[in-house]
């Protein structure tokens, strides 16, 4: 009963890493998390595939390299979106077709907002090519903004800019213009507030956890998850197991763990402001969940846990949905 229930789900993983500059491939089984055979064996529909740029030096160099690295990636997944039984989608309305046709949806994303290189006529070419949500930092701050995880080896003092740069402040207005979401996940807490302040949209944590449970620079605490809650946004729980439960690996928790935040997240700032956004093959997976064909474990739980359809189909992609059609409507 509980895996027919999951089976009529629309799941959304909004964040999940892809292999560069090489990897298996994409439509057969290997040993990756997150696979084609994996999501259609896990019952999952879609997933924000990202273009990761890890942070780098910001001058000349550094900055074309970082461009030609996320358009690179942009195209493999572009690639992953052509193959058998995949679509890219691009919108909202994308996604639930694909779902209806049974076809999975790659949904393309950037993590680092330092794949612009310092110019903000990328953004562009980033929405051309399908791009639903750009991360504004990683670990490092960045020319946008300041990092939640400042990098001693770049030269990092603990803050920079004291939040947004003008160019960061810059950066949201056009995502606003062009419908691409901002998402705050690994940005410093001044940065996550700034930024709501600053989106006319909903902003979205893409893979974060909630500090209350969890003690940690990357996860939310209780004042910015109110914020998410009041610019209509909201919190992907992820699943790397240190985010999860302080010093934890993926030995030491199961989704039991997930959950729990899950919970504490809709008890604060209810059902409509959380989802989940693995991780997978960026350091996500705890035990019973470690692959994409394992997803069903999740909805197990949450089952358990007294959630009916309704409030799991706003967890596993409504919530996510909403958001980016929020966004899609504000293009100007």
């Amino acid at each position: 009963m509980a895996h027919d229930l999951h089976d009529r789900l629309l799941v959304i993983d909004t964040h999940v890493d892809i292999p560069w500059p090489n990897g298996p491939d994409f439509t057969e089984i290997g040993p990756r998390c997150v696979d084609l055979p994996k999501v259609k064996r896990g019952g999952v529909g879609a997933v924000c595939f990202a273009a990761y740029v890890p942070q780098g030096r910001r001058d000349a160099v550094g900055n074309d390299e970082a461009r030609r690295r996320a358009l690179g990636m942009l195209d493999m997944i572009a690639a992953m979106g052509r193959a058998e039984g995949a679509v890219l989608a691009d919108s909202a309305d994308a996604i639930e077709a694909a779902h209806r046709d049974g076809n999975f949806a790659v949904i393309p994303a950037v993590e680092n907002g330092t794949a612009l290189g310092g110019d903000l006529a990328v953004l562009d070419d980033f929405a051309a090519r399908g791009v639903r949500y750009i991360t504004l930092t990683h670990n490092g701050h960045n020319a946008l903004a300041d990092a939640a995880i400042p990098r001693a080896d770049l030269g990092d003092n603990a803050a920079e800019h004291g939040g947004l740069s003008v160019l960061g402040r810059q950066a949201v207005a056009r995502m606003n213009e062009l419908g691409i979401l901002i998402d705050v996940s690994h940005t410093a807490k001044t940065s996550m507030m700034q930024a709501v302040a600053a989106s006319r949209t909903p902003v979205l944590a893409s893979h974060s956890c909630a500090r209350a449970l969890c003690d940690h620079p990357r996860n939310l605490d209780d004042e910015q998850l109110v914020a998410l809650r009041d610019s209509g946004g909201l919190i992907q729980i992820t699943m790397v197991s240190a985010f999860l439960k302080r010093g934890a690996k993926p030995s030491d928790i199961g989704v039991g763990a997930i959950a729990d935040h899950v919970d504490y997240v809709i008890e604060r700032i209810g059902v409509d402001h959380v989802g989940i956004g693995t991780d997978f093959d960026g350091g996500g997976g705890v035990t019973g969940y470690m692959h994409a064909g394992q997803t069903p474990a999740l909805t197990d739980e949450l089952i358990g846990r007294g959630y009916d359809e309704a409030a799991l189909a706003k967890i596993w992609g409504g919530n996510f949905l909403r958001v980016l059609r929020q966004a899609e409507a504000a293009r100007g």
